[in-house]
């Protein structure tokens, strides 16, 4: 039992901490709204939460590893839930400025990926100390993941409607420094959770080499390059969807935060029914059939149907199906992620695969608020969806996808490579929210 306990720990404080951040997903939209009025507002508030988390991503690979994961994943969670417990409290005092709002999310975006990064790249090994297959950890932590999701957006939106987003975003916090406690108390004793010996001394020459080496494990595997280069069109619409067109499409059409609420829990519940299901029986079939139809199903349908209705059953509906297609979408990445990457570049590659992966949400926040000011709601829900659907025909499109069913390039603890491959960046052949996690 003991040796499962970090991998527990880990799982508990990542659905602790995610659910913590589906109450900020929703609670600092309708913040802003509530407070300033502003589509274009909200859009510039999401811009500054998500340019530093491209930011983070881009350069903290090697410092993760430097540091340790499980000093980074606390640290990260600390940071955070003091910048998110700052925003109401100064709410309160009367001393929140726009700009300083701005700062604040600024802060808590950068801090928040390397937590991510870190909790995330320790499951392969925490797995393997547990005792436990790569592809059921995988399909655990994304399930846990989806589950908090759900419970965290149900809760924001009940919570807003009765008691404030500022008591919302004051939860949050909470939520931020329980996930750290466990971390810290449950994930002791693993040694790849503690800082990697250098093999190199610390200099910046050698923190560039190990930057460059996540990177060129990138752009060396096609396969990657184009799971990236896909996730990157469908992060930056779906930070449109969640920071700026599903706010205003609730608070103009449907019933409010309660709806926000309703709908992301349900997408959310679809996503923990799909990721449980893959675990269950979908990895029996062919990964690019199942991974093709429902990155195009978990997407494109919520964009339409909003832009064309005006009431909430049909979008219920519709947000659940596409949860269940998008939770498929993640066990998949996160297996191919695993297998095709050693674990020593695990955290630089991660990195290298969040950067690309949330390049665009900044602009996609940004944009969408923009959209709605200029076209209409309607307009701003037709145009992204349609950048949605043409980022997702890239699986039927590109030969790269053909390899997703290939065998695994890495042995199944994770420590080495395969046969014939070298564990260095020159030895691996060409061929992830995770969101998170590089899966959206």
């Amino acid at each position: 039992m003991g040796h499962r306990a970090p991998l527990a720990a880990t799982l508990a404080a990542n659905s602790i901490s995610t659910a913590g951040t589906s109450l900020t997903l929703i609670g600092v939209p309708w913040f802003v709204l509530e407070t300033t009025g502003s589509a274009g507002r909200a859009g510039v508030v999401a811009f500054c939460a998500t340019l530093p988390i491209v930011l983070a991503a881009l350069v903290g690979g090697p410092v993760i590893d430097r540091i340790g994961r499980r000093r980074i994943a606390i640290a990260s969670d600390v940071v955070c839930a003091s910048a998110i417990a700052a925003i109401p409290l100064l709410h309160f005092a009367d001393a929140l400025d726009f700009w300083l709002l701005c700062a604040l999310m600024a802060l808590n975006g950068f801090a928040h990926t390397p937590g991510n990064t870190a909790r995330y790249v320790m499951i392969p090994d925490l797995a393997e100390h547990a005792g436990t297959t790569l592809p059921r950890a995988a399909s655990l932590f994304d399930a846990v993941s989806r589950g908090a999701r759900m419970v965290g957006a149900a809760l924001a939106g009940v919570l807003i409607a009765f008691v404030g987003a500022e008591t919302v975003l004051l939860l949050d916090a909470a939520t931020f420094a329980l996930s750290a406690l466990l971390i810290s108390v449950g994930v002791r004793g693993v040694r790849a959770a503690e800082p990697r010996t250098a093999e190199t001394p610390v200099s910046l020459r050698a923190y560039g080499t190990e930057l460059r080496e996540g990177y060129a494990h990138v752009l060396g595997d096609r396969l990657l390059l184009a799971i990236v280069v896909m996730v990157m069109f469908m992060n930056g619409t779906d930070q449109g969807w969640h920071a700026v067109l599903l706010p205003v499409h609730a608070g103009t059409e449907l019933g409010g935060a309660r709806d926000i609420g309703l709908l992301t829990a349900l997408f959310g519940a679809g996503g923990l029914t799909g990721a449980l299901l893959y675990g269950a029986v979908g990895h029996r079939f062919p990964r690019r059939a199942v991974f093709t139809v429902c990155v195009i199903l978990c997407g494109v349908p919520r964009f339409l149907v909003a832009a064309v209705t005006g009431t909430t059953p049909p979008l219920a509906v519709t947000m659940l199906l596409g949860g269940i297609a998008g939770g498929v979408l993640n066990p998949i990445l996160t297996t191919v992620l695993y297998e095709r990457v050693p674990d020593r570049l695990r955290s630089r590659v991660s990195g290298a695969l969040t950067a690309g992966c949330e390049f665009a949400m900044p602009v996609g926040g940004l944009v969408a608020g923009l959209l709605v000011e200029g076209a209409g709601a309607t307009g701003a829900l037709l145009a992204m969806g349609g950048v949605y659907l043409l980022a997702t025909l890239s699986p039927l499109v590109f030969p790269s996808w053909r390899t997703l069913d290939d065998p695994p390039l890495v042995k199944a603890g994770g420590t080495g490579a395969a046969d014939g491959v070298g564990s260095g960046i020159g030895g691996v052949s060409s061929s992830e929210p995770s969101r998170p996690s590089p899966a959206p």
